[in-house]
């Protein structure tokens, strides 16, 4: 069974910052790629970005590209979510989530972390 476990949420004032990890725990797997999602009241989930497991590359949500950067560490068992110049309406829950190799969708989620933004 694979964990995931979301740190480095908070309060911020717009236009601060923040990095969110999701770290990976359990048994091995073959992933495609590790996401991360937010939710905010009363909204839907809403995708944020993603970092392909080979090869490294990522993808935004037209919403947050140039303000946030995923990454992850050389062992691949962490991923990073920077996020920059948060605005007011980035406030949500944030889950990471993985689709293990065989899944057609992300399989795996974390319990999520709250990034509230001050106005």
């Amino acid at each position: 069974q694979v964990q995931l476990a979301e740190s480095g949420g908070g309060l911020v004032q717009a236009g601060g910052s923040l990095r969110l990890s999701c770290a990976a725990s359990g048994r091995p797997f073959a992933s495609y790629a590790t996401a991360w999602f937010r939710q905010a009241p009363g909204k839907e989930r809403e995708f944020v970005g993603h970092i392909r497991s080979s090869g490294g590359s990522t993808y935004y949500a037209d919403s947050v590209r140039g303000r946030f950067t995923i990454s992850r560490n050389r062992a691949q068992t962490t991923v990073y979510l920077q996020m920059n110049n948060l605005k007011p309406e980035d406030t949500a829950v944030y889950y990471c989530a993985i689709q293990s190799v065989g899944s057609s969708s992300y399989n795996y989620w974390g319990q999520g972390t709250q990034v509230t933004v001050s106005s």
